[in-house]
């Protein structure tokens, strides 16, 4: 497995890369076992994240992750795996909300880039049935770090 990271925002309390790539392995590892893909990371600032949320969601406000799936892998030259897609993360949004919900930021990290990748493996939260069964991953993939549920309290 291949995980690009690009920091793109200057904000001090950026994960380590190592730590970006460990969150969105085992997001892949615990629901896909042996699936072997690429995958991007952008970290933007607040304007970066704006203009694409307005662009890609009609929402003009900048949010804590957003996924973009690459969609059918088709044709993959021989040794290379497939793209599965891309996720970028708001640096200043996660730093806030870590903040006022009073979590470690290295924990909402951690979910945040779990949370895109689920989205890039197929997964939403648009039912609540669906809802439900994304969280369950979220906190089973969590816990294997020793995360505590990020939904407890909700």
């Amino acid at each position: 497995m291949n995980v690009d990271v690009q920091i793109a925002a200057e904000a001090a309390d950026i994960p380590e890369t190592g730590s970006i790539r460990d969150w969105v392995e085992r997001a892949v590892s615990e629901t896909h076992p042996g699936r072997d893909v690429d995958v991007s990371v952008r970290i933007v600032d607040e304007h970066e994240m704006r203009t694409l949320n307005r662009d890609y969601r009609d929402q003009d406000k900048p949010t804590n992750v957003l996924a973009f799936p690459a969609g059918d892998a088709g044709f993959v030259p021989p040794g290379e795996n497939p793209l599965l897609g891309d996720i970028v993360v708001c640096a200043g949004v996660v730093a806030r909300e870590a903040d006022e919900q009073g979590k470690p930021l290295d924990h909402h990290w951690c979910h945040m880039l779990v949370h895109g990748t689920l989205h890039l493996l197929g997964h939403d939260h648009i039912c609540t049935a669906d809802a439900e069964a994304m969280e369950a991953l979220e906190r089973h993939i969590l816990a294997s770090f020793g995360i505590a549920d990020p939904y407890a309290g909700n």
